[in-house]
């Protein structure tokens, strides 16, 4: 029976990797659909920020009582999952609780197997109360970061999935834990003694205590296959959700830009050329640029950097960014997590086209997903990225593909083109020659 079950568990997780391989592949090539960028330098600045941001959650807190609810999730994350790694290698293995006969002294009990234990149940508790809070804010209190014309269907329906989820998944650990504790007391071999489990002796056992043996030994193992095969199935699943950011907020956040985000690159291209016309650099070739830049400003996702497309797959849908947008306060049709969203879904049709030749419609372009009225309504104040948690540019975005319907396209808002014509002739964005533009101090001085 023991052989069965480990040829069963090792099945199991080869086919649980392949899936996330295969998952990984695709993600891995939507973001390289994307412009080479070099995101490579102060190596030491990148690690401080990635302990900060991504490991610490300082952004988090500027809204405390989310972020503490957050960081009990993320902590229980996190350390509940060494109890999955003796998951993993009991079912390799074939024994039971590995860690504990490690742990346990000669004498058979010391006590710190069930130190742990007892903690990772508390853990357990404070994740199941966090999301518990969190379903009730999102769909009785409806928090208003979390609605929005992108917020519907599925984001939705992803959000609630996985806090139901977890929930489930702690609750199977405490219905496991409460059957092995009946089992030990009933001295059936194979069971290793962990000592009491508080939270699952008082919780669980007192609904288990008149089963007999058998019984027990069924909702053990049920359970003991559930958390597993929930835990790989949500490994897996994360990889289609918004909660890829578990994974992808680390390497987003190393690779997010040092400057500030006050700071708006200029296009290097145009920036060049400038140069040339005024005799400032004359090492480049004009049409060597033209070569390797087809187009100024992004139509697409193919013409937008991998790091934008890495900022699209990483975005959790908090809301945070469109919540502070000053264009989406004011009632425009702006929202950069929808940006981010439209971004991601235009990548996944695109590598979907290309890695497994499917039928999709993929005519057309990025354009198609946002339009010119979203983008023109940004004031590129910078409030979503400072918003963002794990160092999401939504405005990197919303300027490249601004860029290319004013030179490529000029289509630029009437008052815009104005604007430019004045800097063109005037060098000021207000209709008046260079020099009248002091006669301001002569009514001063009046």
């Amino acid at each position: 029976m023991h052989l069965i079950q480990q040829i069963a568990f090792i099945i199991t997780l080869f086919v649980a990797g392949i899936l996330l391989f295969r998952r990984i592949q695709f993600i891995r090539s939507a973001i390289k659909l994307g412009l080479p960028l070099d995101r490579t330098d102060q190596a030491g600045k990148r690690w401080k920020r990635v302990l900060l941001r991504a490991f610490g959650q300082k952004k988090m807190f500027a809204r405390l009582i989310p972020a503490l609810l957050h960081f009990i999730i993320y902590i229980g994350f996190i350390i509940i999952n060494v109890e999955v790694l003796e998951f993993i290698i009991d079912g390799i293995t074939g024994k039971h609780r590995v860690f504990a006969l490690i742990l346990n002294s000669e004498a058979g009990y010391n006590g710190f197997y069930n130190f742990i234990m007892n903690f990772f149940e508390i853990l357990a508790l404070g994740v199941i109360i966090a999301c518990v809070i969190f379903l009730i804010r999102r769909n009785i209190l409806k928090t208003n970061r979390f609605s929005g014309i992108e917020m519907k269907s599925w984001p939705v329906l992803d959000a609630n999935l996985i806090l139901i989820f977890e929930i489930i998944l702690m609750l199977a650990i405490f219905t496991m834990n409460g059957a092995d504790q009946l089992l030990q007391q009933k001295t059936t071999a194979g069971y290793t003694f962990t000592g009491d489990l508080i939270l699952s002796k008082n919780l669980i056992i007192p609904w288990l205590y008149n089963l007999n043996e058998s019984s027990l030994i069924i909702i053990e193992r049920f359970f003991w296959w559930f958390h597993i095969i929930g835990i790989l199935g949500f490994a897996v699943y994360v990889t289609y959700s918004k909660h890829l950011h578990i994974f992808l907020a680390f390497p987003n956040t190393y690779y997010a830009s040092l400057k500030s985000p006050a700071e708006i690159s200029s296009m290097e291209t145009v920036t060049k050329e400038v140069k040339m016309m005024l005799g400032l650099d004359m090492s480049p070739d004009i049409e060597a640029i033209s070569e390797e830049i087809p187009s100024l400003g992004a139509k697409d996702v193919t013409e937008l950097t991998w790091k934008n497309l890495m900022d699209a797959f990483s975005c959790t849908e908090c809301g945070r960014c469109t919540s502070v947008c000053p264009a989406n306060i004011t009632g425009k049709k702006l929202s950069p997590r929808k940006v981010l969203m439209d971004v991601r879904d235009r990548a996944e049709a695109l590598t979907r086209n290309n890695r497994y030749n499917i039928r999709e419609k993929v005519d057309g372009s990025l354009f198609d997903f946002i339009t010119k009225e979203e983008l023109f309504a940004c004031t590129t104040c910078n409030a979503c990225i400072e918003a963002c948690p794990v160092s999401i540019d939504p405005v990197a975005i919303i300027l490249q593909m601004r860029r290319y319907t004013t030179m490529e396209e000029s289509t630029a808002p009437a008052a815009w083109n104005m604007m430019f014509n004045n800097i063109e002739t005037n060098f000021a964005p207000w209709k008046f020659p260079a020099t009248d533009r002091f006669k301001w101090v002569e009514e001063i001085d009046k």
